[in-house]
């Protein structure tokens, strides 16, 4: 017990020298070290997962936990280590600690975000297969732009020339529809007959079908190369949907996109959210507020005592080598 309240104390950057001529301060140091210490395992936990989501690897996932983990417990400490207790002015403790509890925020936050993951992974899962669907849909509507304006041209152009056979078409019909009532006398002189107008009419019909003739011989072959290049558009167009890989879209960024809409969409998930962030500021940034908060002890007029002597002993140090250099130079001068 006795060694994990000295490992405690190293954890929260406290001189055990000193600690053990102040045992009232002993409780208050061994929380701040455990704050500090359950820090760096959450981030060590935290740092994993989001290391095992980019390498799919336990034993480098497990290295690089240890790392980070390592690097936020020795980040947390320096920042309580290097706080000092000053007498009176109690807000220019808060002011001076600013800098720190920003650090600490800003590493609350980057813990947080792959523990949020895990917590919320059900959540992520799904909406991950929705957005891959998104995106999958978004890459076929991007190659169909590319082909439509192709498509619509060509469409356009093969309806014109429909458009004109069938209106030469409706016309010979017309023509030879008079022709006939003129003959079977329903129609025109209203005489039944196959005479000079129904001759003509019949001439004009005939004239009529040869043009349309005419147009279907110089039209059909433009109609059906143009079908050929419908056709062939359309298999391209295929060809490069069936070429889109649709690799699993669950990475870390993919995930992260995904709890951002998650949050959007969902208020309980947001609040959530929010809680979690808050807590892990909190926990960041509890041994900070408890060195801010507690009141001046004996812990901190001894550490004041001994850095004043160690700056008063380096001064006299500094002096005594001076007087030296000078009275050698004295010496030699004269």
């Amino acid at each position: 017990m006795k060694s994990i309240k000295h490992f405690f104390w190293f954890c929260s950057g406290a001189n055990r020298s000193l600690l053990n001529r102040c045992p009232t301060e002993a409780s208050k140091f061994t929380g701040i070290g455990a704050a500090v210490f359950f820090t760096g395992v959450l981030a060590a936990l935290s740092g994993g997962y989001a290391f095992y989501t980019v390498f799919e690897n336990p034993w480098w996932s497990a290295a690089f936990a240890l790392l980070w983990g390592a690097i936020i417990f020795n980040l947390d400490r320096f920042i309580v280590a290097t706080m000092r207790k000053k007498k009176g002015k109690k807000w220019l403790e808060f002011v001076q600690a600013s800098p720190r509890i920003l650090l600490a925020v800003l590493l609350a936050i980057v813990i947080t975000k792959p523990l949020e993951l895990r917590i919320f992974s059900k959540e992520i899962d799904r909406k991950l297969v929705i957005l891959e669907e998104q995106i999958y849909q978004k890459e076929i509507a991007e190659i169909d732009r590319r082909y439509v304006a192709l498509q619509s041209e060509i469409n356009s152009q093969m309806e014109g020339f429909k458009s004109e056979i069938a209106t030469k078409a409706a016309q010979r019909d017309r023509l030879y529809e008079e022709a006939r009532k003129e003959a079977d006398g329903t129609g025109g002189s209203m005489q039944r007959n196959a005479g000079p107008i129904y001759q003509l009419k019949k001439a004009d019909a005939d004239k009529a079908q040869t043009e349309l003739e005419e147009l279907s011989a110089r039209y059909v072959p433009l109609i059906a190369a143009k079908q050929a290049n419908l056709d062939s558009l359309a298999q391209a167009r295929q060809t490069e949907i069936n070429a889109i890989k649709r690799n699993p879209w669950n990475g870390l960024a993919a995930q992260l996109e995904a709890l951002k809409v998650l949050t959007a969409e969902n208020r309980g998930i947001a609040i959530a959210n929010y809680f979690i962030i808050a807590l892990f500021i909190m926990l960041e940034c509890a041994p900070i507020l408890v060195k801010l908060i507690a009141p001046r002890g004996p812990y901190d007029n001894l550490l004041e005592i001994r850095e004043h002597f160690y700056k008063n002993h380096n001064l006299e140090q500094i002096s005594a080598m001076d007087h030296s250099t000078y009275e050698k130079l004295k010496y030699f001068t004269h």
